[in-house]
């Protein structure tokens, strides 16, 4: 078994139940387009988080650490991925229709904005590189203990989509009643969050 297994369950709850970007898109997608098609997101979410483990174990994260700029070549590009996704929820409320907003968008689109919005993620790779090799016991099968992790943290986290996707598939009903709400909601929260890690980007250079 991994080492603080327990402990590794405890941590990994709270940060998948912890408001980020994943989740905003999961609530908007499971609003706009149901709650079976914002399934699709969270596949691309936890495919994401997948290759960031095996990424970390096999050593990328060793290599992140050493040459930081690749850490912020990702973090940059994740925020600019916020900030066209905060643009095309935005550009998307102005002509809005829930009946046809069920069809709109491809399953494959639906798939790597989850994907992208996972892997490039600062918090993800900050969990990765640093917490999540503190759990694998160099005493024991190296395999089994990554696969009890990986399957940990995948179940956790694509439950914890699902159930933010579920509450906001139930407030959808007054949401119709006035439906670029959440778009405009959303937008805001994504643009939010992507300044905030712009500033902290810069805070962080200097």
């Amino acid at each position: 078994m991994p080492a603080d297994y327990l402990l590794f369950l405890q941590i990994v709850f709270f940060l998948c139940i912890t408001p980020g970007p994943p989740r905003v898109v999961i609530m908007t997608y499971a609003i706009n387009y149901g709650l079976k098609k914002s399934a699709i997101t969270a596949f691309g979410d936890i495919s994401a988080n997948i290759i960031q483990m095996i990424f970390v174990a096999f050593g990328i994260g060793a290599m992140i650490a050493t040459n930081p700029e690749v850490f912020s070549y990702a973090k940059w590009i994740g925020i600019l991925y916020l900030f066209y996704l905060a643009y095309d929820l935005k550009r998307s409320s102005e002509n809005f229709s829930f009946k046809e907003n069920l069809s709109s968008k491809s399953n494959f689109s639906l798939y790597r904005d989850g994907f992208i919005v996972a892997f490039f993620s600062p918090k993800a790779w900050v969990f990765f590189g640093i917490i999540f090799p503190q759990f694998l016991n160099l005493n024991g099968d190296f395999k089994i203990q990554l696969l009890i992790l990986i399957l940990s943290y995948v179940s956790i986290d694509f439950s914890s989509l699902i159930l933010y996707g579920f509450v906001a598939k139930k407030i959808a009903t007054w949401l119709k009643a006035n439906p670029k709400t959440i778009n405009l909601i959303s937008a805001s929260a994504l643009l939010i969050i992507a300044i905030i890690l712009v500033f902290s980007s810069i805070f962080y250079q200097n």
